[in-house]
């Protein structure tokens, strides 16, 4: 069975069925992270050990307020507390309704009335291709099936994925197949510019608003108006643009640096992170309200080694681009693609892509896939040296060569043992449990072979 591969917060698309599911979560206090269900009965918040949601703020009262959900209707009540609710910088009254989405405020706790992710079941797609993005794996149409729901409105997506699986082509794909595809489309590196140049990147400057602003410049936010923004490696933003971010996306205005007046926009944003922003949240360097904003659907896009099927596809599509035909010869197939096939990918799709275009150029009048000199010898020939990837920072470059060692030793072993796993756990020193999980992580098993 494949993984899901989609997340929604919302019921946005038909797909996610029934009415809102929400929770009472606490986004920045002494008790950042934690949560309770909301439903049609009411739920206690206080500092009293009794309370449905119990908080450590002194500032909060022993039974501060009750909370209850009704589909997308929410009331609150305030219990009698010493400091009140505030709710967008006001005072709530005894009792209210706010909307889901909604922030509030308890002594020096914030909680936020968020929907609760639920997973978006579609059918994969019939189709082997969406924008630039080429597959035959099941788990690849799954994606594609969720970006193509996504295109038909202007719902926000999360697309996660390792370096190289094709973020960026998958935000342009949605754009393309979407009703803004005669606007513009604007792609922002986050993390390669510093926090003072990406505030004026995103939002843009005035004449003399800092050193070196010899001129105006129209942040990417103004550009994009009326087409798509694509915000890529959103992980190591800092603090303080994660708190604009957020608010430009709630309030679609935007406030030049150095500028007195906001300018609104009208623009879908499309976010990409290669790391688990959710787990960022929970280490405390990303805002939980911002990744709720952002991950309204949230797509996983698989590496490369979980999908070798893909890969005789992604070679006949590079070959059509550059002008060669996949279907001469022997097609793609023969030792060429096994010699890929048996490659790790630590680099996915671009990694490939890269040595396509290397076979290419070094082999002038090839015709088909046969005659490409693919140039993975030289690796296969160093196959027991961990190759260091100097191209990545250091945790991901450190990160590829811990995969490359897992996957050298657990093959070798793997093989020597005959595919037995006692024998193989006991040699290795690892529990059964651990060892079958990374054997499955490294495609050397599947749940079917288990």
């Amino acid at each position: 069975m494949s993984r899901q591969q989609a997340t929604v917060y919302s019921a946005t698309f038909p797909a996610a069925g029934g009415p809102i599911r929400c929770q009472l979560v606490v986004v920045e206090g002494p008790d950042r992270g934690r949560a309770v269900r909301l439903g049609p009965d009411e739920i206690s918040v206080g500092t009293d050990k009794n309370c449905d949601l119990v908080l450590a703020d002194d500032r909060v009262s022993s039974r501060h307020m009750a909370v209850a959900a009704d589909g997308d209707r929410v009331s609150v009540r305030d219990l009698g507390s010493s400091n009140g609710i505030l709710h967008e910088g006001s005072l709530l009254v005894s009792q209210a309704e706010v909307s889901v989405g909604a922030t509030l405020r308890l002594g020096r706790t914030f909680l936020r009335v968020q929907p609760i992710a639920v997973p978006l079941q579609v059918d994969p797609s019939q189709s082997r291709r969406f924008g630039d993005l080429v597959a035959e794996s099941l788990a690849m149409r799954e994606v594609f099936a969720v970006l193509e729901l996504a295109a038909q409105s202007d719902t926000t997506v999360l697309v996660e994925g390792e370096t190289g699986t094709g973020k960026e082509l998958a935000a342009r794909a949605i754009h393309e197949a979407s009703a803004r595809r005669k606007g513009p489309f604007v792609a922002v590196d986050c993390g390669a510019l510093p926090e003072t140049l990406l505030e004026s990147e995103l939002f843009g400057h005035l004449r003399g608003a800092f050193t070196g602003a010899t001129s105006r410049r129209a942040g990417s936010f103004i550009r994009a108006h009326g087409g798509t923004l694509f915000l890529d490696e959103l992980a190591g933003v800092s603090p303080t643009v994660q708190a604009r971010l957020l608010r430009v996306l709630e309030e679609r205005k935007v406030k030049a640096v150095g500028a007195d007046r906001e300018q609104p926009v009208d623009l879908r944003v499309i976010a990409a992170s290669r790391d688990d922003l959710e787990l960022r949240v929970a280490d405390g360097t990303f805002r939980a309200d911002l990744f709720y904003r952002l991950s309204v659907v949230r797509v996983s896009l698989p590496p490369l080694r979980s999908r070798r099927e893909d890969i005789a596809v992604i070679c006949a599509e590079l070959m059509r681009r550059r002008g060669l035909d996949p279907l001469s010869g022997d097609r793609v197939a023969g030792p060429n693609l096994d010699q890929l096939i048996a490659h790790d990918w630590p680099g996915n799709v671009r990694e490939l892509r890269n040595i396509m275009d290397r076979a290419i150029a070094l082999s002038p009048g090839a015709r088909s896939f046969a005659d490409l000199r693919i140039g993975l010898a030289t690796a296969a020939g160093q196959h027991h040296e961990l190759t260091v990837r100097t191209d990545l920072t250091y945790a991901e470059a450190k990160k590829t060569v811990l995969h490359q060692f897992e996957r050298r030793y657990l093959s070798d072993l793997w093989a020597r043992c005959q595919a037995n796993l006692s024998e193989t756990a006991r040699q290795a020193a690892l529990d059964r449990k651990h060892l079958r999980t990374l054997l499955r992580k490294h495609g050397l098993i599947t749940k079917r072979e288990e």
